[in-house]
């Protein structure tokens, strides 16, 4: 397999066959429509000999060939349509060939990650400590997208009571920063939070094309340096999902602090499959997609780290445990601490 370059500015081999096919389909319509003329010609002279009794058409050889070929292309059409309609129900396809880059222009050029910091009302103090220590803000979130592929906002939810103070504190601190997600059909709920976490990765690979989608709690300090690094390291692997992965047990009393309603789900032992954990954890852009295309069917658990593990059980998906994602404490290569 050839070697990719390192950095969020290679070329991917899926974005070029996108795009030959949206070039294939291009000169596909435009020869339909010389079909359509020639046909037109051909119909026309067909009826003319017809009513005068000549007996023979008056078609020229140019045209025929010209209808014989725009058949030929169109059935190519149909094969191409078929084959996207297939490759979009796998999720493996972008609803939008051309991505937005966040500020309302359109983009051909693929990021690298998107990042996520799941936060919520009455966290400011948390945001403003992750601006001065490790995001970008104002024009410096622009150079970060452009020379490092790495775009970052806050995802928030809406108020129960829907433009409440809540939600204005938000638009305000928004107006000021504008780095933000601001779900509007999610209602921010500690019970929600799994339902939070699926939105986030499908507005994400809805809104910008990146390589990966990383989730952050808005109590990690992340050295984006070691970050990207990280992720290109692992640029060669379709389906990916990096993160400090663990397992544990499975509790099956209410009154406990991580109780799981669906405690029965586990077996016997009780104990949760492989995930990562919730910290911080990157999938790749297969995979946000798959979670984007089947966003109906994909169930939540109680904890949002157990949800997201769940979604790729059953998928052919490399789990890396990537120690560098513990955020215990800073090391040296260390991606992230907790504060």
């Amino acid at each position: 397999m050839p070697s990719r370059r390192s950095g969020y500015s290679f070329g991917s081999q899926i974005s070029a066959l996108l795009l030959a096919m949206i070039a294939t389909m291009a000169t596909i319509y435009v020869a339909g429509r010389l079909w359509q003329d020639a046909e037109s010609r051909v119909y026309l002279i067909q009826k003319l000999d017809k009513g005068t009794g000549q007996g023979h058409s008056a078609i020229s050889v140019h045209d025929t060939l010209k209808v014989i070929t725009c058949r030929e292309q169109q059935k190519t059409l149909s094969s191409l349509e078929m084959e996207l309609a297939a490759a979009r129900q796998e999720g493996f396809v972008s609803k939008h060939l051309l991505v937005n880059d966040g500020t309302g222009r359109q983009s051909t050029k693929r990021l690298l990650s998107v990042i996520g910091i799941i936060t919520t009302f009455g966290r400011k103090k948390n945001r403003d400590a992750i601006r001065k220590a490790w995001m970008p803000t104002g024009a410096n979130m622009k150079k970060l997208a452009d020379q490092k592929g790495m775009v970052v906002r806050f995802v928030i939810g809406r108020s129960a009571n829907r433009g409440d103070s809540l939600d204005k504190e938000i638009e305000i601190e928004n107006s000021q920063t504008n780095d933000f997600i601001i779900l509007d059909k999610h209602v921010e709920a500690p019970e929600e939070r799994s339902k939070k976490i699926k939105s986030f990765f499908i507005h994400a690979v809805d809104n910008w094309d990146a390589e990966f989608y990383v989730k952050v709690n808005d109590d990690v300090f992340v050295n984006l340096d070691a970050l990207g690094a990280v992720l290109t390291s692992h640029l060669d692997k379709p389906r990916v999902y990096v993160g400090c992965m663990k397992s544990g047990e499975v509790f099956s009393e209410p009154t406990h602090k991580w109780y799981e309603p669906d405690w029965w789900k586990f077996g016997d032992g009780k104990s949760y499959f492989l995930h990562a954990s919730g910290e911080i954890y990157v999938i790749s852009k297969s995979l946000a997609q798959f979670i984007s295309t089947n966003r109906y069917t994909l169930r939540t658990y109680a904890h949002d780290d157990v949800s997201a593990g769940s979604w790729f059980i059953g998928l052919d998906v490399k789990h890396i445990n990537e120690r560098k994602f513990c955020c215990s404490s800073w090391s040296s290569g260390a991606i992230c601490a907790t504060v």
